[in-house]
């Protein structure tokens, strides 16, 4: 309601009211406030944006090895393209890439499970105690890794805590070991471990596979024992002296 006062009139009957202890402004006339139109504005919640629908990834870290490793036409390049590889988890808490050692085109090659602590530090496969014990088995065969023997791993880089690789891990590099074997050409694979075996055959069970003659990659497979398995359990190193005389008698021709 329009008042008739002017300014000051009206501030000084404020000021006055105010004085007397007036707290509340009450109108000449009731008004009934139910009954008048609602004129605040209601406020609007901000719009929360939708996210954008996740897409499926149209990246197949399988394919993506596949072609990679397809790509390399030398152990020089595959080690190149392995060192590229970005898709893998195990790169980000390894300190390098274990790539293979011993002598390119020898007969025999060893397939082991993955790096540990040594082969981490060191940048090559079976070192430590348990690479020494595996060069004191090879010798007693006559083999040398410096000579007629060449070593990889399934994995490339060493799993957090020394823990064994996950299916996903083993299968996402495969591709690599693959292409490994076919530019190595060897003439026989070891595959010393149950991880080894499952890469490679597809199988599991060491103690069940250990010593017999498998096929994988165009190529005869012996499984054997881990030699860090032997240096935990040394009862099996006769089993694990068998399996090398095995594989004696098969480089010689008696098999």
């Amino acid at each position: 309601m329009e008042s008739g006062l002017d300014y000051y009139s009206a501030r000084a009957l404020l000021e006055w009211q105010i004085e007397l202890g007036v707290t509340e402004a009450i109108g000449d006339v009731p008004v009934d406030r139910y009954a008048l139109p609602d004129t605040t504005a209601k406020s609007k919640k901000p719009e929360t944006p939708l996210a954008a629908p996740a897409k499926p990834s149209d990246l197949d870290p399988v394919a993506i090895a596949g072609s990679a490793a397809l790509g390399a036409g030398s152990l020089d390049q595959l080690r190149a393209a392995m060192d590229a590889f970005e898709h893998c988890e195990l790169k980000r808490g390894a300190r390098q890439l274990v790539f293979a050692d011993g002598t390119p085109g020898a007969r025999v090659m060893i397939i082991g499970e993955a790096p540990g602590r040594d082969e981490d530090r060191e940048g090559k496969p079976f070192v430590g105690r348990a690479g020494q014990l595996l060069d004191r088995m090879l010798a007693a065969i006559d083999l040398d890794r410096r000579e007629n023997v060449y070593i990889t791993n399934v994995l490339p880089w060493r799993p957090p805590q020394n823990r064994d690789p996950k299916p996903e891990e083993i299968g996402m590099m495969k591709p690599f070991l693959e292409r490994h074997v076919a530019l190595a050409r060897p003439e026989v694979l070891v595959v010393m471990g149950n991880i080894s075996c499952q890469a490679v055959l597809g199988k599991r069970g060491i103690t069940r596979l250990r010593g017999k003659w498998d096929q994988a990659m165009d190529l005869p497979v012996i499984p054997m024992f881990h030699p860090a398995y032997l240096l935990r359990q040394p009862q099996m190193k006769r089993q694990a002296w068998a399996d090398l005389l095995e594989l004696k008698a098969r480089l010689r021709g008696a098999t």
